[in-house]
């Protein structure tokens, strides 16, 4: 056996070693540019299209080593649309905000498109999915309801979260006129614009969030962290023990009869009062009272509810030929049973509230309306309901104008 080692093997690791030494300097040709004189802070940037569509990847900044001679050679400077590319964000004084407008009706059609089957056709959220609008007054609830009407102080926050991060896997497709119209409708959709409302980069900060002082500057570092961190107190902390209450007051211990417990809280108990015979019933007079007549409709709050009903008409058709859609025909609905209207199949809770006696009359259309869900929870309305009472009356006299065939 020959002791010399294999000349293949040596010269395919050489050939080998050669193509790699080779593809580097071809890669240093191409990428790798002297630094400007003067600037020894540079931007690495691996080519991955252009400024305005994708710009690259900026991986950092590379400054000059010790005993480097004040330069590395990689890379060159980020050019002022590689940085604006990547500059998003929008700040509460609407800083970054780009030109552009969109009104409501535009933004429907588009949140209809794009935005719909997370979160409703209304704003209201689908299964496990973000609702965007309704729950005013629920914030001091134990289950509040936050949305952009409810929550959200800024409406930078809206435009920037949409543009930025919507539509759900397709982030960042929205031009900036589409992101006004969605946001626009979103506002329309809270009550807090009317439906000819265009909002635009020029109006932006005249729009009043409902929350926007529902927030305080945390200043607990500087007025309680003092506090909470002192020396713990492990024993003799207080001069003297003194019972304040009894747990008979907080109603926490069971009675029982002959302890001392019961005759204390028999004793702070009022007595109880005497019952009153009742009086004789007096005799009610047989006139009869004439029928009142129906008050003419008032044709100005009809105008203003059939503008309001714009806001139903996706799911309700009322008036000549109306037809059961997603919810019930209208025509007819004041003064008429709940859950009845002939050919639509309500939920089991309507129902049962028709059968127990309920009418929709013009107070319990409007309490209904202002809060389908919380009125009565098992309702198929997902609407997340009228929170001005001037748009309540106008909706209600717009469907009094309407009576049954």
């Amino acid at each position: 056996m020959s002791k010399f080692p294999n000349l293949g093997l040596f010269v395919g690791v050489g050939l080998g070693l050669a193509v790699v030494a080779t593809m580097a300097i071809n890669f240093a040709d191409r990428f790798v540019v002297p630094v400007p004189e003067g600037n020894p802070t540079v931007a690495l940037v691996i080519p991955g299209g252009g400024a305005s569509d994708s710009p690259g990847l900026i991986v950092g900044a590379a400054e000059a080593a010790e005993g480097s001679g004040g330069k590395y050679g990689l890379g060159r400077p980020a050019l002022a649309e590689e940085i604006a590319a990547w500059d998003l964000d929008v700040m509460p004084d609407a800083t970054g905000l780009p030109q552009g407008s969109g009104d409501v009706w535009t933004g429907e059609e588009v949140f209809a498109e794009k935005c719909a089957t997370c979160h409703g056709d209304f704003a209201e959220g689908v299964d496990n999915w973000p609702t965007l609008a309704g729950g005013w007054g629920t914030l001091a609830d134990k289950d509040p309801v936050k949305t952009v009407g409810s929550y959200w102080p800024y409406l930078s926050t809206v435009w920037d979260y949409v543009h930025r991060s919507m539509p759900f896997g397709d982030a960042q497709t929205l031009t900036h006129d589409e992101t006004y119209a969605i946001v626009a409708y979103i506002l329309y959709s809270n009550d807090i614009v009317d439906d000819d409302f265009t909002l635009s980069h020029e109006n932006f900060l005249d729009v009043e969030m409902p929350n926007a002082e529902g927030f305080i500057v945390d200043d607990r570092a500087e007025t309680e962290y003092t506090k909470w961190r002192a020396e713990p107190c492990m024993e003799n902390c207080k001069e003297s023990v003194e019972i304040t209450m009894r747990a008979t007051v907080l109603d926490v211990t069971p009675e029982e009869e002959g302890t001392e417990a019961a005759e204390d809280h028999a004793a702070m108990d009022p007595p109880s009062e005497t019952p009153v015979e009742d009086a004789a019933p007096v005799e009610e007079a047989a006139m009869e009272e004439p029928e009142a007549e129906e008050p003419a409709l008032d044709a100005a709050l009809v105008a203003a509810g059939e503008k309001v009903f714009k806001k139903c008409k996706a799911c309700h058709q009322v008036g000549d030929g109306a037809k059961n859609r997603t919810g019930p025909a209208l025509t007819g609905i004041v003064g008429h049973p709940a859950g009845a209207m002939e050919g639509f199949r309500y939920s089991k809770d309507m129902i049962a509230a028709g059968e127990a006696g309920l009418t929709w009359t013009e107070e319990e259309l409007k309490a209904f309306l202002a809060k389908p869900k919380a009125y009565m929870k098992g309702t198929k309305m997902s609407f997340a309901g009228l929170r001005k009472e001037g748009d309540l009356n106008a909706v209600v006299e717009y469907l009094k104008s309407f009576p049954a065939e």
